[in-house]
């Protein structure tokens, strides 16, 4: 398998995807071949300080970097050179299986979805967290910003990219779904969450549980966890604030605030998009770029993609 890093997305790249790399390589012996995308008068010579050879790791010159604040389409139209561009391309052009970035989200995320294209059948490409759940388990909430605004087609074809997700990348089998909710009653929410529940009810591609309320999303009610992304990111955000409490009063030391973590998960993938692309945190360390690696990994390895487009026959 083949996968493109883009080594010049992040906050502290290229230092901390070479890093990424290193660890990488010092863990695994597959023959999975990386495509270092980036300048190469930058990452060349990190590369040789920080020792990080492989017969398997190539090289691609990218002069040019979309900068966090630049406008994301604009920027892929002007700036061919740069590394997200060129990296979209040789994934548009089956040079690279995967693609993986720490940069400008919103250019990841106009590259997959006119680069690469949604998978035939899915309306809206979608983009979830990770949840730890306190009995150890691990869940997944969809969407978490990428789509604002809902339609109750679109939670119901997110129950099944979520569901899909949870069973072949975090190997939950038979993954519950659950509707996040102001109630349990089937019947309660707002028009979105009450049109969208028959539609889960239904799905015989999912394992509906029925609605879940906030107290929920913490425990292991539901694998899977639908709502509109608005609610989700913030969700997210509200989970993103318990971590850094606890780090401030010290308590991330805890084996369960400590997997709240963004470098445990690496990236979120953009579901529904017809070949994998993975969007870093712009804080990116070493940790988080191989677990990025190590997530496109068993996304090619299980052809997710490939079951999705099944799914969506």
């Amino acid at each position: 398998m083949n996968i493109g890093l883009d080594m010049m997305g992040g906050d502290f790249a290229p230092l901390e995807a070479v890093k990424g790399l290193q660890l990488y390589l010092s863990d695994h012996r597959s023959a999975t071949s990386l495509y270092c995308i980036g300048d190469e008068t930058v990452v060349q010579p990190l590369l040789a300080e920080h020792q990080v050879t492989s017969p398997d790791l190539h090289l691609i010159h990218a002069p040019e970097v979309i900068g966090y604040h630049e406008h994301p389409t604009k920027a892929l139209k002007e700036k061919q050179r740069s590394s997200i561009a060129i990296g979209f391309h040789l994934l548009a052009t089956g040079k690279i299986d995967a693609f993986i970035s720490a940069g400008n989200t919103g250019a990841m995320l106009v590259g997959a979805m006119y680069s690469i294209k949604p998978i035939d059948g899915v309306q809206r490409p979608t983009i979830s967290t990770i949840v730890p759940k306190l009995d150890g388990s691990t869940g997944l909430l969809l969407d978490v910003g990428l789509n604002a605004d809902c339609k109750p087609e679109l939670l119901n074809q997110f129950a099944v990219l979520g569901s899909l997700y949870a069973q072949h990348i975090l190997n939950i089998e038979d993954p519950k779904v659950g509707l996040m909710n102001v109630g349990e009653e089937e019947g309660k929410g707002n028009l979105l969450a009450q049109a969208a529940y028959p539609l889960l009810k239904e799905n015989k591609l999912i394992h509906f549980t029925g609605n879940i309320e906030g107290r929920d999303i913490f425990t292991g009610k539901a694998d899977v966890m639908v709502c509109d992304g608005f609610t989700g990111n913030i969700i997210l955000k509200m989970a993103e604030s318990i971590y850094d409490i606890a780090h401030k009063r010290k308590l991330d030391q805890d084996e369960y605030f400590s997997r709240f973590h963004y470098e445990n998960y690496g990236g979120t993938p953009v579901l529904g998009v017809a070949k994998p692309v993975i969007i870093g945190h712009g804080i990116s360390n070493a940790k988080a770029f191989k677990n990025m690696i190590a997530v496109a990994e068993k996304m090619i390895q299980s052809d997710l993609c490939g079951k999705m487009l099944e799914s969506f026959k």
